[in-house]
């Protein structure tokens, strides 16, 4: 077991209770491991995507394609379910603050930015019509900060519809804080509760027994064996 295997069960276990909901895994192998890893285990109504137009009907390894196609997305069927709350969509964050605005545009002032980014993309209309979750594989204080400098992402304070989840390669948060602010939930094995306070640059909320991130079953293990044979869960993971 590693600790890429821990982020990706604790980013499936978001899925947990979604039902026949899309799961889009957008932040790169992990997210997408985590949505297919829900539907082959705790939650097989899950639909699942090829990551462009398709529906699977079985859930194949990374980079394979699916032998079961069980419809097909277009665009346009894809913003229905955007629109109509039918997608738990896994995103990543180049800033994130206590109530979740993220921001994944641009780094300093948006007039002059040090640093152009992404762009603020779908994320308006996943983190107001949608559950929404993220993926952060570095946490440190330059990634959860006080005040993001471009709002992309909805936090609570802005009328986020449903923010579940934000799992990093340290511990995994929510916002069941004072005012829906980020609270810790647990923290990987390994890290203790000191080391993700220090990365998180702005107060956090922690409860007075902080437990440690459930680790993979057996049968998790042996799933994320076949679904990622080539590993590359690990290289998301900072050692």
């Amino acid at each position: 077991m590693s600790r890429a295997d821990v982020c990706v069960v604790a980013l499936a276990e978001a899925f947990r209770g979604d039902g026949e909901i899309l799961a889009a895994g957008v932040g790169g192998p992990i997210t997408m491991l985590a949505a297919r890893l829900a539907r082959l285990t705790f939650e097989p109504d899950l639909l699942t995507s090829d990551g462009t137009c398709l529906l699977t009907g079985d859930v194949p390894p990374l980079g394979a394609a699916p032998e079961v196609v069980e419809g097909w997305l277009p665009f346009r069927e894809h913003l229905w379910l955007v629109l109509n709350g039918r997608r738990h969509v896994m995103l990543g964050a180049s800033q994130i603050d206590r109530y979740g605005n993220t921001n994944i545009s641009c780094i300093g002032d948006w007039a002059r930015p040090t640093s152009q980014l992404l762009g603020v993309r779908g994320a308006p209309g996943n983190t107001l019509c949608d559950p929404t979750s993220y993926w952060i594989p570095r946490h440190s204080p330059r990634v959860f900060v006080e005040k993001v400098d471009l709002v992309s992402g909805l936090g609570t304070d802005r009328g986020a519809f449903d923010l579940r989840r934000v799992v990093t390669n340290l511990a995994v948060l929510d916002f069941g804080g004072p005012g829906r602010s980020m609270r810790l939930v647990s923290v990987h094995p390994g890290v203790s509760v000191a080391e993700v306070r220090q990365a998180t640059g702005f107060p956090l909320a922690i409860p007075e027994a902080v437990p440690e991130t459930r680790q993979p079953a057996g049968e998790e293990l042996e799933a994320l064996a076949r679904l990622d044979p080539g590993g590359l869960r690990e290289r998301e993971v900072p050692g």
